[in-house]
């Protein structure tokens, strides 16, 4: 039995409700242990064997932060405790050995054994990814018809990050020279600062992500929450494992884990009815695309002061290599722009390797769901006042000031 299809049985079984059904003999028992504790495997995982890949295999050759290596038993290995879950092993594989790991087993567990609410928290690459006509509302009650207790577009959470870093840029970016490195958005993209350009680190506010601040906000308002995020990255897997995060996000599933899921349930989002909430602004939901932060802050900069003497000039690259060249260029001195955005997968998150639209389609919709938006900014969204007042935040002034719940230790 391979993988996959060791996946979808089980998958199957899952979302039936039925007892447990004995298994094949022939299954794989590295393969099912993955399956069921997710948690203890890299964000990839092997699944066949791939000794004649030749002594510098090209899985090896990608990895940014050379967690593939070749083993003694001559397949290449996975060291969870390096592997960002960037995937671009697994593009590079020439023999279909590697996998992202799948979280969907033990996700449907904990929201059939919730005692609390269960929330999905869906990126801001979401729009259009299930069909062409599933609105927010629909997939909202798709969602529910799984267990869940509701759907939260993390793109609200978008909009207060946004917030912390136009804040953040305003008291500290004071002369030509100062610049600050985007912190908020992509997993990949902080774990190169972090383990390639450290040295680059105090120009990166301490923010969490969209996705983080969505799991910590949930769990302070409703602490025995489930918290289960879904989007088009791999690398989210990793980061919620992150000892710093670890609790936030219960779960990470991707786009293409809850396709699997609606279709072994036979629910079919599009044929749901509406139920329609809209609380984030534009700046929040570009996110899910390239640019799609600086755009953000630049115009939460421009709105909390006009007439700022240092202007925001902004730079951004996606995909890694192009990510790579921008920070060489800032170290040989290139200071054009002052507020640098990065993202590791081409195209921004709508390029991730999980998501199910091509990247070209996925920023069309991004950029229709933004234009949609009744807001511009965060400053302009009462929602994101009526959040951080219930977080305790009486002024934005407090909440720059007193936002540990939005940072991280980098």
């Amino acid at each position: 039995m391979t993988f996959e299809e060791l996946y979808r049985r089980m998958l199957r079984q899952a979302v039936s409700g039925a007892d447990k059904v004995p298994l094949p003999e022939d299954v794989n028992p590295h393969q099912l242990d993955c399956l069921l504790h997710p948690e203890t495997c890299a964000p990839i995982l092997r699944i066949a064997d791939c000794r004649d890949c030749g002594p510098d295999p090209a899985c090896a050759a990608v990895c940014l932060l050379r967690a593939v290596k070749r083993g003694p038993d001559g397949n290449v290995h996975i060291d969870p405790t390096l592997c960002a879950g960037c995937a671009s092993c697994v593009e590079a594989c020439q023999s279909g050995a590697l996998t992202a790991s799948r979280d969907a087993l033990p996700a449907l567990s904990a929201i059939k054994h919730a005692k609390g609410p269960v929330y999905a928290l869906i990126a801001p690459a979401f729009h259009g990814q299930f069909a062409a006509d599933v609105t927010p509302g629909r997939l909202r009650n798709a969602f529910k018809s799984l267990g869940f207790q509701g759907m939260v577009e993390v793109a609200l959470f978008a909009d207060i990050l946004t917030l912390k870093e136009a804040l953040e840029f305003d008291r500290n970016i004071l002369t030509e020279e100062d610049y600050q490195l985007t912190s908020c958005c992509c997993p990949m993209w902080i774990a190169m600062l972090r383990k390639v350009y450290h040295e680059l680190m105090p120009h990166v506010p301490g923010a969490v992500s969209p996705m983080v601040a969505a799991g910590r906000t949930i769990k302070r308002l409703h602490p025995d929450a489930v918290t289960i995020f879904v989007g088009p990255c791999v690398a989210k897997k990793a980061e919620a494992r992150e000892p710093d995060l670890a609790g936030a996000v219960d779960f990470v599933l991707t786009f293409q884990e809850v396709r699997d899921i609606f279709q072994a349930a036979g629910i079919r989002p599009e044929t749901m009815p509406e139920a329609e909430q809209d609380h984030s602004s534009r700046a929040g939901r570009v996110y899910a695309r390239a640019g799609g932060v600086s755009e953000a802050v630049r115009a939460t900069v421009t709105r909390l002061h006009p007439d700022r003497g240092v202007k925001i000039r902004t730079r951004q690259a996606d995909g890694i290599p192009a990510c790579r060249a921008m920070i060489e260029g800032l170290r040989a001195g290139d200071r054009s722009a002052n507020f640098l955005e990065g993202m590791g997968c081409v195209g921004g998150c709508v390029g991730g390797p999980k998501a199910i639209l091509d990247r070209d389609s996925g920023r069309v919709n991004v950029e229709l769901y933004g234009d949609q938006a009744e807001y511009a900014t965060p400053l302009d969204n009462p929602y994101v006042l009526e959040l951080l007042q219930k977080l305790g935040f009486d002024t934005v002034e407090d909440f720059l000031e007193h936002s540990e719940l939005f940072n991280r230790a980098l």
